[in-house]
């Protein structure tokens, strides 16, 4: 089944009007100017803007469509990476994963296998995977540390902030 991208596009538009909508609902915390609407209403608004992206076909003329190549005789084909049909279940292995090591390891280096390993199923290079699952923990730590005073599992790693 196809769906055209202005139905899909308009679906995500509800969803995130749907999401704005329940984000205004939420209580504000008193002497606290971020509250439990931020996040949901950003990511409301986002829906709505790229639904509305999708739905009037912008940036429809990036994607280039690919050629399809016939294989001479006597000519290889082109194999799908080793373990591509598996990265399906990645996600919700990592997820698992997350649940049982956080609490031992913390969450900067949990975040950091994480990233890294989702990385190098998406295909990076090592030279871009390993800067990105130590950067990435590291600043995600500080905002919600800092900046949204939630405390993250420390774990073998303490952060210095």
């Amino acid at each position: 089944m196809h769906l055209s991208d202005r139905v899909t596009g308009a679906c995500l538009v509800a969803l995130g009007g749907v999401t704005a909508y329940g984000a205004s609902l939420q209580p504000g915390v008193p002497g606290q100017d971020v509250g439990p609407s931020v996040f949901p209403m950003i990511i409301g608004c986002g829906l709505i803007l790229c639904g509305a992206m999708i739905a009037l076909g912008i940036g429809h003329s990036f994607e280039a469509p690919e050629e399809v190549v016939p294989a001479e005789p006597g000519q290889a084909v082109p194999q799908p990476p080793r373990f591509a049909e598996w990265r399906a279940f990645l996600p919700p292995l990592l997820l698992i994963f997350y649940m049982l090591a956080v609490e031992h390891l913390g969450f900067v280096l949990t975040a950091a296998a994480i990233t890294l390993a989702v990385s190098l199923a998406m295909g990076a290079r090592w030279r871009l995977a390993v800067p990105l699952a130590v950067l990435a923990p590291l600043g995600i730590h500080l905002v919600f540390f800092k900046l949204l005073r939630v405390p993250l599992p420390d774990g073998l790693l303490a952060m210095p902030w």
